[in-house]
């Protein structure tokens, strides 16, 4: 049997990425026939600010970036319901899946103190915390065990799969345009000076949050901007 390895913490890595903030004030010059080559950063961002808190989107799909993420399948089927996205994912009826498997860090709230329509969760008893840990992981090693004598039987690849469980460790592509990866990073985060508060689930929030640490990089003057008026896509 394969030795059963444990994550708590998402990968996400850029990929590629097309356009800047430049980029964007282009594409919006363009409606009045100027197409600005400028890279006057005062104009720029003038520009970009009008664009943002008056919800012109259509420049901000003229940039965009592809990530690469692993993380739970659970998180996965989270992020596919954003269907704007172009999605790319390991396959389970090609190749054997990794005997990889999610198990909460110390800090992540396991116990729901709020209702089934609006969780809100809370830190389990630490002794709780450690007994759950150590179950869950043993049911991973069991399913995996038997995905694993399934296989060796000829049951083929995309049958035996039905065994494992959504915390197995998963990659994909995720694809889109800027303005779509800020509703998604609307929906999926939850800070205090947003103007609709998101309610994400925690281990889906942590793969956004790190989306956002990305394109930070990519787009400083949009994310700037993004968060002065209430982190509210265009």
């Amino acid at each position: 049997m394969s030795t059963i390895e444990a994550f708590s913490k998402p990968e996400v890595e850029l990929i590629q990425v097309a356009g800047d903030d430049v980029a964007i004030a282009r594409a919006a010059w363009i409606s009045t026939g100027t197409d600005e080559r400028e890279k006057d950063t005062d104009r720029i961002k003038g520009l970009l600010n009008y664009l943002m808190e008056k919800r012109h989107g259509t420049p901000f799909e003229h940039a965009w970036a592809t990530i690469r993420i692993e993380a739970d399948l659970a998180s996965f089927y989270e992020h596919h319901r954003h269907r704007i996205q172009s999605f790319n994912e390991e396959s389970g009826r090609y190749s054997a899946l990794r005997p990889i498997f999610y198990v909460p860090a110390d800090d992540r709230p396991l116990v729901n103190i709020g209702t089934s329509a609006r969780p809100k969760m809370a830190p389990a008893d630490p002794e709780l915390h450690a007994w759950f840990v150590d179950d869950l992981f043993e049911g991973y090693e069991y399913a995996y065990k038997k995905y694993e004598t399934y296989l060796d039987k000829g049951i083929a690849k995309e049958a035996a799969r039905w065994i494992l469980p959504v915390g197995i460790k998963k990659s994909m592509y995720a694809s889109t345009n800027l303005r779509g990866w800020l509703h998604f990073l609307s929906l999926r985060t939850n800070e205090e000076w947003s103007t609709y508060q998101g309610h994400p689930q925690y281990e889906i929030e942590q793969v956004a949050k790190r989306i956002e640490d990305l394109l930070t990089e990519q787009f400083p003057l949009v994310m700037e901007l993004w968060n002065k008026h209430g982190r509210v896509a265009p």
